[in-house]
């Protein structure tokens, strides 16, 4: 199927089902029964795993048995912060939303930003029921924004040249308006009418300080890289920040988020940075204001549908999280509570993934090339100890999905997101040493249309890391054929033939993202927002 019928398929759907009100069923008692019985096992496997690792007669070499271990455990510890998060699930429940409440949704837009996406996102604004001014923060100096803005009933409010990117021009626009709340809105989200309707309730309790919603996307069947982002979020955006809701720290996400003023202000204003969002939910937690999380679709956005707009946003985010880390949490760590504080040092360390992913890829190598090995495990027995915690998270992973926010369309086993998670390791491993080097990365809107890429500057660290791998095999072949002894070769298998293993599975996902490098030099023809019609939008599933 070409990537046009592609289009026209997602257009179809654009049209009906997709664009309906969506909200997660329920946590019933017999729910968190199975939850709190998983996490339970879960632990007990971990703890099992942990006695078998750590023996003194599995230390081979100090040093790179640390390192290993480091690697590993960082991994397990992410599982198990997971399984903790999941038992506090909690669906918020819905509040009706007085009358007369001052509200402004803010989008903003950036030069080379497509005008027709806009088209279609203030028409949509213009379609929420609820009473409400929308503002467009112009960045463009093209005068065409400021006509569209006016015939759909925008105010247009030209911001050139403010410091603080995004973050900068709503702190701007705070200052020239007086609403008191305020929907910051992706400028490629299409909210649906009952957008407000679904949010404003919450702010009842005056310790609110922001209500999130979930987020979704009418583009993922647009390409591989579309699929594999879109997948990447979806346990995230339900049952993750359910979690975290219930916890009493879900996290503003930088779109489709609605702030009150006044906390806003008790802040100095928005946060500024790559994870300006970030920034902004853990000072409003600091400042003691409390966070909703509304597990409900009522807009719908895009999501790179190419691998290089795909990986410079990743890098964006891998650099801006350590923001939290290094920088918020050190200082605001006092003033939240201990759920907040495990909370944003979990989502702060998210991106480490890249250096233990490096640590992953390399042991194999070591020992294959130098016969060098940080522990002396046997492959059966580490299956054997390991096949637990795999399976245990495994079934948690299938419970969590009945708290997806559109379970037709997202669930399954996610091996896109996890593909391109893998394949990314050397964007997040940049992102890390920037952050260590305190280097500045430019914030750059994520593209919102699909970006040609070439394919050898998009490919060539999984297709390095596939030419080392096929050399390695031809060298353990070639050794072990004409080299190695009868009996050394019966001893030494099972090491050997578990690190190819071991090797062989990050080359899986780079085939992943050899296809998605392969796509993004055939981009798409035609823009997504070409198809949807703005009337179709909204209404209950």
């Amino acid at each position: 199927m070409s990537r046009t019928d592609a289009s026209a398929r997602s257009g179809t759907a654009a049209a009906g089902d997709l664009w309906r009100h969506r909200t997660v069923p329920a946590v019933r008692f017999r729910h968190r029964l199975v939850l709190f019985a998983l996490t339970g096992a879960g632990l007990a496997s971990v703890i099992r795993l942990a006695d078998w690792w750590f023996r003194a007669d599995h230390v081979a070499q100090p040093v790179l048995f640390v390192i290993l271990s480091l690697a590993f455990w960082y991994g397990i510890g992410r599982i198990v912060l997971g399984w903790v998060n999941h038992v506090a699930l909690v669906r918020t429940e819905h509040r009706a939303a007085p009358a007369a409440m001052p509200v402004a949704i803010f989008t903003t837009s950036a030069p080379g930003e497509p005008l027709a996406m806009f088209e279609r996102t203030l028409a949509a604004c213009a379609r929420v029921r609820y009473p409400h001014q929308t503002y467009l923060l112009d960045d463009t100096r093209d005068p065409r924004f400021r006509e569209m803005a006016e015939r759909h009933g925008a105010v247009w409010l030209e911001l050139v040249d403010v410091p603080g990117a995004k973050a900068g021009k709503i702190n701007l626009a705070l200052a020239l308006t007086s609403e008191e709340f305020i929907l910051v809105l992706d400028p490629d989200h299409l909210p649906f009418p009952e957008f407000l309707d679904r949010v404003l309730g919450q702010f009842d309790d005056e310790r609110v300080g922001f209500v999130q919603v979930a987020q979704a996307y009418y583009n993922q069947s647009g390409s591989f890289t579309a699929a594999g982002a879109a997948e990447q979020t979806f346990v995230f955006y339900g049952p993750g920040q359910m979690g975290l809701q219930g916890h009493g720290a879900c996290v503003a996400i930088g779109a489709n988020c609605t702030f009150r003023r006044g906390a806003l202000e008790s802040i100095g204003g928005h946060g500024v940075g790559l994870a300006e969002d970030l920034v902004t939910a853990i000072r409003l937690h600091a400042a003691g204001w409390r966070s909703v999380y509304v597990p409900e679709v009522v807009s719908r956005g895009l999501v790179p549908e190419d691998l290089g707009s795909f990986y410079r946003q990743q890098l964006k985010w891998s650099r801006g999280v350590y923001e939290v880390a290094f920088t918020e949490l050190p200082r605001l760590f006092r003033h939240l509570t201990w759920r907040q504080q495990l909370a944003y040092l979990t989502i702060g360390t998210y991106y480490l993934s890249g250096a233990t992913m490096l640590v992953m890829i390399t042991i194999p190598y070591l020992y294959l090339w130098t016969g060098l090995q940080p522990a002396t495990m046997r492959f059966a027995e580490f299956l054997a100890a390991a096949w637990p915690v795999a399976v245990i998270g495994a079934c948690m992973y299938g419970a969590v999905q009945h708290w997806l926010v559109d379970p037709k369309a997202e669930r399954g086993v996610h091996w896109r997101g996890l593909v391109l998670k893998v394949a990314s390791w050397p964007v997040f491993l940049r992102g890390t040493v920037l952050a260590v080097l305190r280097a500045d990365v430019p914030y750059i809107p994520t593209a919102k249309r699909a970006v040609r890429g070439r394919f050898l500057r998009l490919a060539w660290p999984q297709l390095a890391l596939m030419a080392c791998y096929i050399v390695t095999l031809l060298q353990v072949g070639f050794v072990r054929a004409m080299r190695t002894s009868e009996a050394s070769l019966e001893l030494s298998s099972e090491a050997v033939w578990g690190m190819v293993g071991f090797a062989t599975l990050p080359i899986l996902a780079g085939l992943g993202a050899v296809y998605a490098a392969r796509q993004a030099g055939r981009p798409a023809e035609r823009d997504p927002w070409e198809s949807v019609d703005v009337t179709m939008i909204g209404g209950d599933a």
